[in-house]
């Protein structure tokens, strides 16, 4: 028999796994065939979240010249660079443009054609348009992939999890707002992948409390607004009548922070400087293990304060009061936070020139507003502030924390499972919306179509309503017989509501305190409980401990997805060309 790869999963990761396998087939496959089978219900290269048949009105959050398929040669791979076209450049739209989502899942389709048509001769890749429901078969033997409706399973030497983004079974919280929505004839939408829920038990005019204030609102408010027949007349928009009430709360109160708007210049912070792989190294040995907070957090700390100050001094250095060389030294020296923010006083003058981290991640700490409606116009004020300050290249040194923002997740990767925390402030710092989204937030406002309930949003169920208060605008409850999550799921290897997980799990396989699939941070494959790597099951993806930041990147930044599909598909290459030689033989 051919040996045989099964990749479940054939969105983004698993389009790039074969995109690493047909670049280093020629020197690590001699075999004479090979089958590669593709699990996924949805169209291969775009897959669920990504695919062409959703609105048109849903954007990707980053710019098209920043959306790459493609290795260069800042990936730390054992493989071969294989260059490609961003974006931007495959569909001829300008760098800075905003794509849809359509035009995204094209490129990826594009993108998986091509990986395709780039293996060697003999190897043949089968889409099979089913649900993995298991995976069994012993461990030093050939698995058994078995899909949903089918009476017999998929043989395969090595399976590979690429499953992306799951839907999850609702925890204990979610069930009781749902029976409890049901008890009183409310409405709520539990979290979801906006594009795949159902909006329309949202009634027009009607008040429906919106709890997440992150990208996952963003597509729920075009769906709401415009999806809807409203439209933009510059910066004032013209309800359809259609449209419900959207009062937003959050743990912060605020909206993630815009994309930035302008274009690097100048001498870029030389990253990593102190959060890099001896620190990693360091870390990873420590047999008591390691606190994200008090060991990993005071590094990622520094290495985001010396990408913005090194900007600052020598692309502002009219706003700095000594020379860079002496603040390096003495910034390099000293570990106490309470002697480098002394450090910093003393050398950068204007409070607003200093990083502060805390401050970013919480700005309404601490603020109070007088009424609800003081504190629509306070938020909008800080919005559009927002707006102007990433929108202003005066402001560089928020481009370089970008950076050093992608450089430490590079490096966390290879640290495990560090909590939820590290990727909500990830995403709210560098992955924000648009600016033209914001710009429609603050218009929504005005029209009094979306409200704002500030942050530490609390809510509660009771008298036949939902209920719901914020720290920041004390004494003001809002009422509603609507509540959307809006928020993706976070599903864990028991939660899951694909089976395939929870079923993975059941037969021994690791997981993290958060749920997450424990692998081999070296090529990905799944861990037992013992610690053993499975010989023939590999994971790739948010489900599991190795996450990154997401399947395709920004182009020459290392793409930590990138490495790891390089070193799942070398791993998988010299298994199954053994096998192929012994067969030969």
């Amino acid at each position: 028999m051919r040996p045989s790869l099964v990749i479940v999963g054939a969105g983004p990761r698993g389009t790039g796994l074969i995109e690493r396998i047909a670049a280093n087939a020629p020197e690590l496959y001699a075999g004479s065939g090979l089958d590669i089978h593709l699990v996924d219900p949805y169209p291969p290269g775009a897959g669920r979240i990504w695919r062409e048949a959703q609105s048109p009105l849903l954007w990707m959050n980053s710019h098209a010249e920043d959306v790459t398929m493609f290795t260069d040669e800042t990936v730390d791979m054992a493989g071969p660079v294989r260059e490609g076209p961003t974006l931007h450049e495959w569909a001829g739209i300008q760098g800075r443009t905003f794509a849809d989502r359509q035009l995204q899942g094209g490129y990826l389709r594009w993108v998986h054609e091509r990986a395709v048509a780039a293996l060697p001769p003999g190897v043949t890749v089968h889409h099979h348009p089913w649900r993995a429901l298991r995976v069994d078969g012993p461990r030093e033997g050939r698995q058994r992939v078995w899909l949903e409706g089918r009476p017999r399973p998929l043989i395969a030497d090595l399976v590979v999890l690429a499953l992306g983004h799951l839907d999850a079974e609702l925890d204990e919280e979610q069930r009781a707002l749902a029976a409890y929505a049901d008890e009183h004839d409310l409405v709520h939408l539990p979290p979801d992948f906006t594009a795949d829920s159902d909006l329309s038990p949202l009634a027009p005019g009607e008040p429906v409390l919106v709890r997440g204030f992150g990208l996952a609102f963003v597509d729920l408010m075009v769906l709401l607004t415009e999806g809807r027949g409203g439209r933009y007349v510059g910066e004032t928009y013209v309800p359809s009548g259609q449209e419900p009430i959207l009062y937003v709360g959050s743990r912060r109160g605020v909206p993630y922070h815009a994309k930035i708007g302008y274009d690097w210049s100048g001498e870029r912070p030389p990253l990593p400087r102190f959060f890099g792989p001896a620190e990693v190294e360091g870390l990873l040995a420590r047999p008591e293990g390691f606190d994200f907070r008090r060991d990993v957090w005071p590094l990622v700390e520094k290495e985001l304060g010396f990408a913005h100050y090194h900007r600052l001094f020598t692309a502002h250095p009219e706003r700095t009061a000594v020379a860079w060389s002496d603040f390096e030294g003495k910034y390099a020296a000293v570990d106490d936070p309470a002697e480098r923010a002394a450090l910093v006083a003393s050398a950068v003058p204007d409070p607003a020139d200093r990083l502060d981290l805390a401050a970013l991640d919480r700005p309404l700490e601490g603020v109070r507003y007088g009424s609800f409606a003081e504190f629509q116009e306070g938020l909008r004020g800080y919005v559009e502030g927002d707006l102007s300050r990433r929108h202003d290249s005066a402001h560089s040194p928020d481009l370089a924390v970008f950076l050093g923002l992608l450089s430490v997740y590079g490096q966390l990767v290879r640290l495990g499972d560090v909590g939820p925390w590290w990727h909500g402030f990830f995403s709210y710092l560098a992955s924000g919306p648009p600016g033209p989204r914001l710009r429609q937030m603050l218009a929504l406002s005005r029209a009094g179509v979306l409200k704002f309930l500030g942050a530490d949003m609390t809510l509660a169920a009771e008298d036949g309503v939902f209920r719901a208060s914020s720290a920041t605008v004390p004494g003001a409850v809002v009422e509603a017989r609507a509540l959307v999550e809006a928020r993706l799921p976070q599903p864990t290897v028991e939660r899951a509501r694909d089976p395939l997980l929870p079923e993975l799990y059941a037969d021994g396989a690791a997981a993290t305190p958060d749920g997450l699939l424990s692998v081999d941070p070296a090529d990905g494959r799944v861990l037992d409980r013992a610690g053993r790597p499975h010989p023939r099951r590999f994971a790739l993806g948010p489900h599991t401990d190795a996450r990154g930041s997401g399947a395709f990147t920004r182009p020459r930044t290392g793409g930590p997805a990138f490495r790891q599909n390089d070193a799942t598909a070398r791993a998988a290459l010299a298994f199954l060309g053994t096998l192929a030689r012994r067969a030969a033989a």
